[in-house]
């Protein structure tokens, strides 16, 4: 008969998503993975199988995670106009900058592997797909609420404030300075999601 598991199945999982996330998935090595979790090898393996298969659950929980977030926060704006923009700010939330240095662990997933690894370039575009949808449903709404113009596409314009704040996340990772980043981000809002 099978032993019980003696570890938390969740905390190990964010403990090797921090470390994919911090290091990512070819600079981290099996040892990293087993000091990170507390789990030997042979445990590691055995509940999560190899070093590939245990990336691709703990970026799947990051981002159906990352997706509830988004979901709440799009749903609990009272305008969505509002919470349109503090979808593109999102990146330059952290007024220190360590969040734009750091990224998003999908958006670093998605340039480190997407050209060799089909199983993340098909998890990016589950991402990125339902990404745009919320958004779109977001953009729908600030027009039922007479905040953008009715004749734009919702779905063209949630692409186009996905690619501005992936965009901003990218610019985040090079180490551009929290303030010029921010700038920036109030920028592309204006521009992207102008006052009626």
């Amino acid at each position: 008969m099978a032993r019980p598991r003696q570890f938390d199945e969740e905390q190990v999982i964010r403990a090797v998503r921090d470390q994919f996330w911090d290091a990512g998935y070819a600079a981290t090595s099996l040892e990293d993975l087993v000091r990170v979790s507390g789990l030997g090898k042979g445990s590691l393996y055995g509940a999560f199988g190899d070093k590939h298969r245990l990336f691709l659950r703990a970026l799947r929980e990051y981002t159906d995670t990352s997706g509830g977030y988004l979901r709440e926060m799009l749903a609990a704006a009272p305008r969505a106009l509002d919470a349109l923009r503090a979808f593109v700010m999102a990146p330059v939330n952290d007024t220190g900058g360590a969040a734009a240095r750091r990224g998003c662990l999908m958006a670093n997933s998605t340039y480190e592997l997407a050209t060799s690894d089909p199983d993340v370039l098909a998890e990016a575009r589950r991402t990125y797909e339902a990404t745009t949808a919320l958004v779109a449903e977001s953009v729908g709404r600030a027009q039922d609420e007479g905040d953008l113009p009715s004749d734009v596409d919702p779905v063209e314009t949630a692409r186009a404030l996905l690619a501005a704040q992936q965009g901003l996340v990218f610019m985040g990772r090079t180490g551009l300075d929290i303030d010029t980043l921010t700038a920036t981000a109030r920028n592309l809002a204006a521009k992207l999601l102008p006052d009626a």
